[in-house]
């Protein structure tokens, strides 16, 4: 793998906080080799274990779950929830800290199967003593009272926080995997990609997992800095892992989308599940045409693992 200048990466990073929520690099290296990559040739709906589905406490039982909206099911199909995380090795005992959660597609999942495991579900939510900004501060809260309001479904949800100012994580050595689903970009944004790294590395037990899954650029073009059309390098992920401490495990291929040309007018927050139709901060244009970004549905997908020595 080549070296990148991720200290260039990061600086021309700062300063960008505001940029987004929802030619700095040269070219990364080449795709890893195939003995690294498992070739899931998982495409389309995943298919569940019926007996498995209505087995309280099985992870097929939390995909199947009634309580999961139908937007987050018709996901299921570009993320492939329970290959996702079996490939992580998310164990019901398990600690696990999902950073900067969203909405909570992956907590209604987690937060069911963990607490019938007696493990924990974690959410790190966006930092409360940052700059103020609203639209994180809002989030946080209807993402509080959706998962604190239903116990006996989600069980005690854990909350810590992530952000450029933030404390540790959770204590040292106390988790058993910590997720970066779909907001690496966000982090580069906003100057913390590294810190973010390293926080998961220190809670971490030694052996745990670092579960990544994140839009995927295309290796050979310069890899802009602060991620502003939503896709990273994986050379340049893999390097963020390895100078936080972290060994490469492996890669999926299980959430690949072949369909995605990554060249879209607002990057990848044009495609589904966002759907964007005019630049950040303007309002949506009635008149803009999406049906080929439907047809090619979500991001193609890195999904990397990382174990911590």
């Amino acid at each position: 793998m080549a070296v990148v200048n991720r200290r260039l990466v990061m600086n021309a990073g700062l300063g960008l906080g505001g940029a987004a929520l929802l030619g700095a690099l040269s070219a990364c290296g080449t795709k890893p080799p195939e003995s690294e990559t498992i070739p899931d040739g998982t495409e389309g709906e995943e298919v569940i274990d019926p007996k498995l589905a209505k087995q309280e406490g099985t992870l097929e039982w939390a995909v199947s779950g009634n309580w999961r909206s139908g937007a987050d099911k018709s996901r299921d199909k570009y993320r492939h929830p329970i290959g996702l995380l079996t490939f992580f090795e998310i164990r019901p005992k398990h600690t696990v800290i999902d950073m900067w959660p969203g909405y909570g597609y992956m907590t209604e999942i987690l937060a069911p199967y963990l607490s019938r495991g007696k493990g924990q579900y974690v959410a790190a939510l966006f930092e409360s003593t940052s700059p103020a900004d609203q639209a994180m501060a809002a989030l946080n809260g209807k993402y509080r009272d959706h998962f604190t309001g239903n116990k006996k479904l989600y069980g005690g949800l854990g909350f810590t926080e992530f952000g450029p100012e933030s404390g540790p994580l959770a204590p040292v050595a106390s988790v058993d995997c910590v997720l970066m689903l779909l907001v690496i970009q966000d982090w580069m944004m906003r100057g913390s990609v590294e810190k973010a790294f390293e926080d998961a590395f220190a809670v971490l037990k030694p052996g745990g997992v670092l579960g990544v899954e994140q839009h995927r650029a295309d290796i050979g073009a310069a890899q802009d800095p602060a991620g502003a059309k939503g896709y990273v390098q994986e050379p340049f992920v893999r390097q963020l892992a390895a100078e936080a401490g972290f060994q490469f495990v492996q890669a999926s291929e299980i959430n690949a989308n072949p369909k995605d040309d990554k060249d879209h007018p607002f990057g990848v927050w044009t495609l589904p599940p966002y759907r964007q139709t005019a630049e950040r901060g303007q309002p949506p244009n009635p008149e803009f045409d999406g049906a080929l970004y439907e047809s090619i549905g979500e991001s193609d997908r890195m999904t990397l693992k990382f174990r911590k020595p």
